[in-house]
């Protein structure tokens, strides 16, 4: 069987702002790749032999970074939206790029995850399923859209966001679609899969199965989860094929200067030809390519921007720094 996915990396990332004025949040370092990176390899890892990005937002910086996917071993195209079409309208547009004629996976372009793709896939044929959705357990579901599942894992239920759930089993954000379910989404107008389609599927009794896998998930909608991502995949609590080599408590990526008297920990990623004076101490920070940090600054949890300038002995605590200018 071939499979074929879809990442929809079309969003505007407005609540990572101020580091979205410039950059889509698909596209933003993590580990020291674009995120999206990470996904592309995931996906050829599980198997699957090309991919078309679902783009809008800055979508002409997308094709510059990854082409063809002659490097990354993974054909990718893009279908840009003239205008945002939502998630349904965005997988009904990206489809007919396809040329494979097996299931299609689809990725939300803002989930960082361990779940075994590659599983969910073959637990999707094993069901003859219609629609197979990737759930995982968090703590407290309220803040997410929870799903109910019967004694076989075949979803009847969908909640939306609410204060008492009835499970803290949650849409995860990776579906597998067959090619039929696809075809049935409305072409060229707004559709939502959340609200429209995975309901409308359930009434026709469509085979809509849930994929339950507790391993990492993570989504890097904020500036703070955008950070953590980074820094677990540096320490290995994540893990991704996309990550650049490292000794575990921090990422130079080349064409870094680091003083010897520096002290880097906490997942920190220094970006390309970087420089970081004398008795600097980083803890969990993302320094962007060609940025300079002065002597004996002090800095945790922070962005600085490609090319930016921190002064000498600055000290601070989950800031940015150069992201408006």
């Amino acid at each position: 069987m071939s499979y074929s996915a879809i990442l929809l990396v079309g969003g505007m990332g407005t609540r990572l702002q101020p580091l979205t004025l410039h950059t889509p949040k698909p596209m933003l370092p993590v580990a020291g790749v674009p995120f999206t990176e990470h996904q592309i390899c995931k996906a050829r890892d599980a198997g699957i032999n090309e991919i078309v990005l679902a783009t809008s937002f800055k979508a002409e910086l997308f094709e510059p970074y990854f082409g063809d996917g002659s490097n990354f071993g993974i054909s990718i195209k893009y279908a840009v939206e003239k205008e945002p079409l939502g998630t349904g309208g965005a997988i009904r547009n990206a489809a007919a790029m396809l040329s494979g004629q097996g299931p299609v996976a689809i990725f939300n372009g803002d989930v960082l995850s361990g779940h075994d793709l590659a599983a969910q896939l073959a637990f999707h044929e094993s069901q003859s399923a219609d629609l197979t959705l990737y759930l995982t357990e968090v703590g407290d579901a309220r803040a997410f859209g929870a799903v109910e599942l019967d004694s076989d894992h075949r979803v009847f239920a969908f909640n939306e966001k609410m204060e008492n759930p009835p499970t803290n089993i949650i849409n995860a954000g990776c579906y597998t679609f067959n090619r039929e379910v696809i075809a049935s989404i409305p072409d060229g107008r707004v559709v939502s899969v959340e609200r429209e389609t995975f309901p409308q599927l359930l009434m026709s009794g469509a085979r809509v199965f849930g994929y339950v896998d507790r391993s990492y998930w993570l989504d890097i909608g904020t500036p703070a989860a955008l950070l953590k991502a980074s820094q677990d995949l540096i320490s290995g609590r994540a893990h991704s094929a996309a990550t650049p080599q490292n000794n575990g408590e921090f990422l130079a990526l080349p064409g870094a200067s680091v003083s010897s008297s520096a002290v880097i920990s906490q997942g920190t990623v220094i970006g390309a030809d970087v420089v970081i004076e004398d008795g600097v101490h980083l803890s969990g920070c993302i320094v962007g390519n060609g940025a300079r940090i002065g002597a004996r600054a002090q800095l945790t949890n922070s962005f600085i921007a490609p090319g930016a300038s921190v002064a000498k002995a600055a000290i601070a605590d989950s800031q940015f720094f150069g992201y408006n200018e």
